[in-house]
């Protein structure tokens, strides 16, 4: 069985490498006169957003499905929580954070991004931009119907960065924003033979479906919920080939995005994060940290994984995620400080 598919980080380039040793230069360069990047246009629709119990209508028409944790019994919870999932995964990833944060008093919205789950062009890369507008306007929708209500927003891996190129675009009206395990493994910090790689693969045979099988990689240590992630007919199981290369694209412009971040800032990280390397994480925590505008929170979780908060120890990770939203008390940082990681580690994996 092929385990789903989070993170166009380390397992993209691995692919990509792999499977570009097999193409012979001369076809690659002939190939590349005759294919591209392909990115799903917008439908064209224009009209006004807007938002309901289970979907988002964006300005182009396009219709987002959405889930909904309420705060039991309150129609006016202490927070909101806007949440964003990973690559090929849905938004059903946040149903554990969800139903925990429900019990706290604070409300969770998941919507799935263009191209996953239930969406229109499921499968295809609709763009980095596209998905910062639907962020953009997604948050303005929440602010309608939660006023004077502080609105949080989460990131995991690709929802990661998606929110850190969104924050440093524009600026989004949210009390803060919680970064699990983002996205943020940049060009820069890869060998050249693994972008060229990439770009080879993308503009040769760009509609190429790709899976993890073989790779010997582990995103998390809940095995049961990994089968059952497998057998999820929303999850998707094989990438093509140009939506690595656009989540490669949004990977990088949230790091370069980072500097500009504003407000305050949870950075969550597993010390056995197979999917996005520790040596990004670190440069990605110390552009934050170098932002004179933002206050940051750094958590590194000793037995985390890259899915914090399906993992078995997730009870954890979600009680320093409820106690950083509730300015009534700070996190107990249960599991070490980021910093104090990357400073012995030197973010060398």
């Amino acid at each position: 069985q092929v385990l789903p598919l989070f993170l166009a980080g380390r397992l993209s380039h691995r692919w990509i490498t792999v499977f570009c040793r097999g193409v012979p230069l001369a076809a690659a360069v002939l190939l590349c006169a005759c294919a591209k990047p392909y990115v799903q246009p917008t439908p064209g629709t224009q009209g006004a957003p807007r938002l309901t119990r289970s979907y988002a209508v964006m300005e182009d028409g396009y219709r987002l499905p959405l889930s909904r944790w309420e705060s039991a019994g309150n129609p006016n919870p202490h927070a909101v929580l806007l949440a964003l999932h990973g690559l090929n995964d849905y938004r059903r990833a946040f149903d554990n954070l969800g139903r925990y944060l429900a019990r706290r008093d604070i409300s969770v919205v998941a919507y799935d991004q263009r191209g996953f789950g239930a969406t229109s062009g499921r499968g295809l890369w609709h763009g980095s931009q596209r998905l910062s507008a639907d962020l953009a306007t997604m948050t303005a929708l929440l602010r309608q119907e939660y006023p004077g209500i502080p609105l949080y927003l989460l990131g995991e891996s690709m929802g990661g960065a998606v929110a850190l190129a969104s924050l440093g675009s524009a600026s989004l009206d949210v009390a803060g924003t919680i970064l699990v395990a983002p996205a943020v493994w940049s060009r820069d910090s890869m060998p050249v033979y693994q972008r060229a790689a990439l770009w080879i693969a993308a503009h040769t045979l760009p509609a190429r479906r790709l899976t993890g099988e073989g790779l010997d990689l582990k995103p998390s240590d809940n095995i049961d919920m990994l089968r059952a992630l497998g057998r999820d007919e929303l999850v998707i199981k094989a990438t093509r080939v140009d939506v690595l290369y656009g989540v490669s694209n949004l990977m990088d412009t949230a790091l370069l995005a980072a500097r500009d971040v504003r407000g305050n800032v949870l950075l969550l990280y597993g010390q056995h994060d197979d999917i996005i390397p520790s040596r990004p994480t670190c440069q990605l925590l110390e552009q934050l940290s170098d932002a004179a505008t933002t206050e940051l929170t750094a958590i590194v979780y000793e037995r985390g994984y890259h899915m914090l908060t399906r993992d078995l120890q997730a009870d954890v990770v979600l009680e320093d995620i409820a106690d950083w939203i509730d300015a009534s008390q700070a996190p107990q940082l249960t599991g070490r400080d980021l910093r104090l990681y990357c400073s012995r580690s030197g973010g060398d994996t």
